[in-house]
């Protein structure tokens, strides 16, 4: 449930989101992501959260941070950490949940509804604190993938909770067939209403 007049902030744990949307068979298309949360109140600010791969000329995530930043979202990121398991494996770290929990902390004072696009249960806890400064938390992610990608606990203390597979129609990137791409007008999407939750 949205009301016309709250301050929403969305808070995207970029690659926890595209593993659900993976998951679903679908890709996010980010602009009508945007206009879809911006039409629900007043959206404050979108952040979205990924941590990229250091010394590398070419990264496959690279010409979408850089749509996004340009395109009204607040990117943060850092530098991945490498480093060697006991077995001796080579693996790469880059969890954003600190500069996440920050960012949401930080920006409870002035919205009224936070938008959280993660299943990570680790969020349980700074959904609760923020809940308490009186700001309602929905979570957008999804039990119908194999397993579920959300935390029941994360879900259970959230106010609400969107199946990302029930945003799929409206937020869904839909492929350019080649007329579109060479200026005839696009169908119009469907129409932007949330599902009930």
């Amino acid at each position: 449930m949205f009301y016309p007049q709250e301050r929403i902030g969305l808070f995207i744990d970029g690659s926890n989101l595209y593993a659900a949307a993976r998951a679903l068979a679908f890709d996010i298309d980010y602009k009508r992501l945007l206009e879809l949360f911006a039409s629900k109140g007043q959206l404050i600010r979108a952040f979205y959260y990924t941590a990229l791969v250091e010394d590398q000329e070419y990264t496959p995530i690279r010409p979408l941070i850089d749509w996004l930043d340009y395109n009204g979202y607040t990117m943060v990121t850092k530098p991945t950490k490498e480093f060697t398991d006991s077995s001796g494996r080579r693996k790469i770290k880059g969890n954003m949940d600190i500069e996440l929990a920050i960012d949401v902390m930080e920006m409870a004072p002035h919205l009224n509804h936070v938008v959280l696009f993660s299943g990570d249960g680790d969020f349980r806890r700074l959904v609760e604190a923020v809940q308490r400064k009186g700001v309602r938390v929905t979570v957008v992610s999804t039990i119908r993938s194999q397993p579920p990608m959300v935390a029941d606990e994360l879900r259970r203390q959230a106010d609400n909770f969107i199946e990302l597979q029930d945003l799929q129609p409206l937020i869904c990137r839909v492929p350019q067939s080649r007329e579109d791409r060479q200026g005839s007008p696009l169908a119009s999407p469907p129409e932007a209403t949330l599902p009930d939750v």
